[in-house]
């Protein structure tokens, strides 16, 4: 089991990168008319955006025993 304090420190790490990915500049780099099978891409990103950070916090919760 992976202790909690370094449990711990991944959660906040993955916070800082949900941050990151959600933040101005990366959200500015999808804004316009581009459409990704007749999406805006902007929905894709944070729809995408959003389930890798939802995966990533799944496996360090559910993490298996070291």
């Amino acid at each position: 089991m992976i202790g909690p304090t370094l449990k711990g420190q991944r959660l906040v790490a993955l916070f800082l990168l949900g941050c990151l990915l959600f933040n101005f500049p990366l959200l500015a780099l999808f804004t316009g008319n581009s459409r990704l099978w007749g999406i805006p891409l902007i929905y894709c990103y944070i729809f995408a955006a959003w389930m890798v950070i939802i995966a990533l916090m799944a496996l360090i919760i559910e993490g298996r025993d070291q």
